[in-house]
């Protein structure tokens, strides 16, 4: 038995500057929804909190592009996903936004508690600051070359090519991306979260959990390992939650200490029982996130709930790997997405369709892809071939055989017996794989138990025992209709939507989890409603449009895709700074732990020299030896998972975001050549 009484689950507040697409819906949205809508189904206490994150630079970042104002900018996207999560079957018990008076009165009380009990360190430090535009920047507003890859496109918090995390000050070539100008370092209050102090008490608590998904709880190790340091929680942005404190003008809190706390304000708004769902220790607090998200759900949030005190922390953190999308990464200012509000409108009445399909896919250990095709064929060769089919067969066999009406037990065959016998076990499997949060294996016990019933069926062949043997026919149908009854039950979390047609189909009320196992659901006699088809076939002309959509969308965007401007003008003196050499990659190998670096032995000329290079994703390791390259020799060494980098690698961009070496033309040039 549970120890807990009642569970909080949440959603990762999606940012409200654009739509929500089938990364965010496979990452977090449809694994919380399933396991909410089977605690549901068991009778248990459960709110589902989730709203839009409708402040830090994205919102700003996207607002400045479209000429508006932020707060048209998520009044416009927050309508928009909330529309398409409803639609979506998405069940949240409320779907909040951080902008509301209560979220910004929460944030701020929680802020002030911990200012009053003197956990912040109050600190000046160097930021980057535009002359220009007359403000500090934002991490999000610097861009720059990343030391890691070499992305020039880099972010002043992270590259997100190669997915190192960044400092503003890391970048090679900042500028501001406001401006274009180069920002200066001017010194700025703020206050911060003394990682580095509560280290301890944030490693007892992730040593407590060394349950969660490997992918989480190794993670945070790696955190906890490098040591933790002090975060600023304020930031100098003039839109988000107020610091409510002297001396902090023209400042906001950090968006990642204000995000979170919209779980709770969400709850506030939802029920005046709030505290039972955020303050008692019989309550299950578990938030569904993406693996970006983990340091900021495992660390950084629950210190400032150990630091406020009354608090419970998360019990669990399932967080899901990435899926990429016919074999690339899903990026949204590239638009190489499916967006799900294009998707309701192309695929009406097929939410459950994609509902199986990511489910089925869900990226639970490790990256997954999305393909048009794929999405065909589960839908054809599985929901409309197998689940749909049993399904059909047996409702159209009992009208044609019996009236529409569920006939008697005849009697049982041993076989009979032993299929009852495995209808009852399947409500267990399903529900032990949910419970930790394994959603593809419940989904295919669910399949399995539809498989199980066409098995049966084309046995037993009706059609053909009607003449000679009506009652057999009579025991099989029976058989088959039960089983079609408990999946209506079972498959309820998975595909609501289907779930409720079947139950029309029965002509039966929608039943709780724990009636799921019973072999008698459906009563002698008890009238069936007409037939209908649960699914159809998706033809392959609505797959080809989609991805032809998909590919005319990203040939838009690189076609209207700008050259990246040119950089401030250095003087002579500057340049020659720079020594850039022609070198030879002798060996080549995967660096562990890191799926996108790769470590390099370059014969520079001057000496052999180990060179890590954000490459892995273009190039595979044995396919480079011997390649020449260009190569920056006197950029100062770096650390890079444990390995010192000396050197760089020059490398262009393409439009799509790949990357391509620059090498010589002439065959064989002398390695250590000097490039001018």
């Amino acid at each position: 038995m549970s120890p807990f009484k009642r569970h909080t689950v949440t959603a990762a507040l999606p940012y409200a500057n654009g739509p929500v697409h089938i990364g965010h819906l496979a990452g977090c949205y449809l694994p919380a929804d399933i396991y909410v809508r089977y605690l549901r189904s068991r009778g248990r206490d459960v709110v589902f909190i989730c709203g839009s994150d409708e402040h830090g630079v994205p919102i700003t970042i996207r607002a400045r592009k479209e000429g508006c104002t932020p707060q048209e900018i998520v009044d416009k996207y927050h309508a928009l996903m909330k529309g398409s999560f409803e639609k979506f079957g998405i069940a949240f018990s409320i779907y909040s936004r951080t902008s509301s008076p209560v979220h910004h009165k929460t944030a701020s009380d929680i802020f002030k508690n911990l200012y009053d009990k003197g956990i912040f360190e109050e600190s000046l430090t160097e930021q980057y600051y535009d002359e220009k535009a007359g403000q500090f920047l934002a991490d999000r507003y610097i861009t720059g070359t990343c030391p890691n890859c070499q992305n020039p496109n880099a972010y002043g918090d992270q590259c997100e090519r190669c997915g190192t995390s960044l400092s503003p000050t890391d970048l090679i070539n900042p500028v501001s991306a406001l401006t274009g100008e180069k920002p200066v370092l001017k010194e700025t209050r703020n206050w911060f979260l003394p990682l580095d102090k509560l280290q301890p008490k944030i490693e007892k608590y992730i040593d407590s959990h060394s349950d969660w998904k490997p992918n989480v709880f190794g993670q945070c190790k790696s955190w906890l390992n490098q040591g933790l340091h002090p975060r600023a929680m304020t930031r100098d942005l003039d839109w988000g939650v107020k610091v409510p404190i002297k001396g902090a003008e023209n400042k906001v809190l950090y968006v990642w200490f204000d995000a979170p706390i919209g779980y709770i304000s969400a709850t506030k708004e939802l029920t005046k029982d709030w505290e039972k769902y955020w303050k008692d220790k019989e309550t299950r607090l578990i938030h569904f996130i993406g693996k970006d998200n983990i340091v900021f759900h495992c660390i950084i949030f629950p210190a400032v709930l150990m630091c406020d005190g009354e608090y419970i922390l998360p019990d669990n953190v399932p967080a899901n790997e990435f899926l990429n999308l016919e074999g690339q990464k899903i990026s949204t200012s590239r638009n190489w997405a499916v967006w799900l509000h294009e998707y309701l409108e192309d695929f009406p009445g097929k939410q459950d369709v994609m509902r199986y399909v990511l489910c089925a896919n869900a990226p639970e250990t490790k990256d997954n892809d999305f393909t048009w095709k794929d999405f065909q064929a589960k839908n054809n060769n599985e929901l409309v071939a197998i689940l749909g089919n049993f399904v059909h067969r047996t409702h159209v066999l009992t009208w044609k055989y019996f009236e529409g009406k569920v006939p008697a037990v005849a009697e049982y065959t041993k076989a009979d017996l032993q299929v009852l016998e495995d209808i009852k076990g399947f409500p267990k499997k399903i529900a032990d794989a949910l419970e930790i949060f394994h959603f593809r294996e419940a989904l295919a016990e669910l399949m399995n138990l539809a498989r199980m019933g066409n098995k049966y069926l084309a046995d037993n062949e009706p059609w053909k025992a009607i003449t000679l043997n009506p009652k057999r026919v009579q025991t099989v149908l029976n058989v088959s209709l039960q089983i079609c009854a408990n999946l209506s039950v079972l498959m309820k979390p998975f595909m609501p939507f289907t779930a409720d047609k079947l139950c029309t189909l029965l002509n039966m009320q929608p039943l709780s989890w724990d009636a799921a196992g019973n072999i008698h659901l459906l009563s002698d006699n008890h009238k069936l409603a007409e037939s209908f088809m649960l699914f159809d076939r998706i033809e392959d002309e609505q797959i080809e449009k989609q991805v032809e959509k998909l590919h005319k969308s990203i040939t838009v965007n690189l076609q209207a895709a700008s050259v990246i401007p040119q950089k401030n003008t250095v003087t002579f003196e500057d340049f020659d700074k720079v020594d850039i050499r022609v070198g030879t990659i002798k060996s080549a190998e995967k660096v562990t732990g890191a799926d996108k670096l790769l470590k390099l032995t370059v014969d520079t000329g001057i000496d052999m020299r180990t060179v890590v290079s954000g490459i892995a994703k273009y190039y595979e390791a044995d396919k480079i030896i011997g390649q020449q390259v260009c190569i920056l020799v006197n950029l100062a060494p770096r650390k890079l998972r444990g390995i010192e980098s000396q050197g760089m690698i020059l490398m262009a961009e393409e439009p799509d975001g790949s990357l391509v070496f620059v090498s010589p033309t002439k065959l064989n040039t002398a390695n250590g050549g000097i490039v001018k």
